[in-house]
């Protein structure tokens, strides 16, 4: 324990030292399964030589420039192959280091673009529920996490928010398709209770990322969602931090429903983790919107556009392409989906198994017939992690799945490398510490 402020203030930490695909060791020569992929950001595995190699590269030959008087031709090598492949038409990228910076541009983004277009009294951003959006003050204004928002609301302008297409704990008692996607109609409902000419832009997630754990919305959610938006005149953003480059078995997560969003922000597998690094990625109609009647875009940043994260983000893009990782990532994605499902599908303490491509989530209730939550002091996901740790496979426990208190998942995110004997390995730790657990809180 020395001088390093700890994410976690009430445990010990052992040292990283190596990294090599899926595996991580210590400094104790104990080795790790990392089965999360940290917080579902390490897509190509560790210790790629081909990203470390471009870093290095890159650093020797320009290692930073200032974004408003020079761009790269790394940058712009990048760009050129993100625009390939990205959903979005005629795209263009403000690149920054964080997730939480590219939510924070897309937000200011549609706020200038609605100026621009003349429409000054739209300052409202709706946003759902059971998401998570980023830690500063802008982006907790529209993450819907209220064990993250609470002590910090006085010191952001709240946003509205709407329930998340939840089906497993369905806000209104609906079933689907019976329900008629009442949380997609919850958003028409939101727009209208604000005044059309309020709202600026709809915010939300693809499929629900850590707060809910992989839950992917019903069929037509989107394309209800989409059409509101353009009825009403609102950008649509779409953050696909976690889901980007190749989570969910596409490209994209919004590939898998057949919508163009009009905004979408990236970061996490763009660079696998080797570096920090972000995307905003916008149409070009609405740069020239803003153009037209403002000159610039409103924002920026110390280490925006920096070619050394554009060159571990290249080497990245190629690798998952020259290695047909996105393929990977959908086919051996099924097979972790379906060992969890045979595995844990039995165990009383487990109320749903959930996910698309290679990210899945296990939620754990006290009671599968009335999906009572554990009480939240005993942190059960929390625990069935400690346990998993002690055996050497790393998970990604979180809690709120309920609502924002109480409810417990955690997240099954491997890296695309990770092969079937290894996936066999991790649902049968994982399955030894849910039992264990289980038999700790009886």
């Amino acid at each position: 324990m020395g001088h390093v402020f700890y994410r976690r203030l009430t445990r010990s930490y052992p040292l990283a030292v190596r990294g090599d695909g899926v595996y991580l060791w210590d400094a104790a020569g104990r080795r790790y399964i990392d089965a999360c992929g940290g917080p579902v950001l390490v897509n190509i595995g560790h210790g790629v030589a081909e990203v470390v190699q471009a870093l290095a590269g890159q650093a020797g030959q320009v290692a930073y420039v200032h974004a408003i008087d020079f761009s790269t031709e790394v940058l712009e090598t990048y760009s050129d192959r993100l625009a390939a492949i990205i959903p979005l038409p005629d795209a263009r990228f403000f690149y920054l280091t964080s997730g939480s910076e590219a939510i924070e541009a897309a937000l200011k983004f549609a706020r200038q673009v609605q100026v621009a277009r003349g429409e000054r009294a739209r300052d409202k951003i709706i946003a759902r529920w059971g998401s998570y959006h980023g830690a500063t003050l802008g982006t907790l204004a529209v993450t819907g996490e209220p064990r993250m928002r609470t002590l910090f609301s006085p010191l952001f302008q709240d946003q509205p928010h709407i329930p998340s297409p939840y089906c497993y704990r369905c806000i209104f008692g609906a079933t689907y398709p019976t329900c008629e996607l009442a949380c997609a109609q919850a958003l028409e409902a939101e727009i209208l209770r604000h005044g059309p000419g309020r709202v600026l832009a709809f915010i939300a997630e693809p499929v629900a990322g850590s707060a809910l754990g992989a839950v992917v919305p019903p069929q037509g959610y989107w394309q209800q969602a989409a059409e509101l938006c353009n009825r009403y005149g609102l950008l649509l953003i779409v953050d696909e931090v976690m889901t980007g480059f190749g989570r969910t078995g596409r490209w994209f997560a919004m590939e898998h429903f057949g919508v163009q969003p009009d905004v979408i922000a990236a970061g996490k597998g763009a660079t696998s983790g080797y570096v920090p690094f972000s995307i905003t990625a916008v149409r070009q109609r609405d740069i020239e919107t803003i153009r037209q009647a403002h000159g610039d875009f409103s924002h920026g940043g110390t280490f925006s556009h920096h070619p050394v994260g554009a060159a571990a983000a290249l080497a990245t893009l190629r690798y998952l392409d020259e290695h047909e990782l996105v393929a990977a990532a959908a086919s051996r994605g099924a097979y972790l989906g379906q060992r969890l499902c045979e595995a844990l599908q039995d165990l009383l303490c487990v109320g749903e198994v959930r996910g698309l491509g290679m990210m899945w989530a296990v939620e754990f209730v006290a009671d599968r017939t009335t999906k009572a939550p554990f009480p939240p002091g005993l942190r059960f996901s929390q625990r069935v992690s400690s346990l998993a740790f002690e055996r050497g496979v790393l998970l990604y426990a979180r809690y709120g799945t309920v609502d924002g208190v109480a409810g417990d998942h955690l997240m099954v995110s491997p890296p695309f490398v990770i092969t079937e004997a290894q996936i066999d390995e991790v649902v049968s730790v994982l399955q030894e510490a849910i039992c264990d657990a289980w038999e700790e809180a009886r």
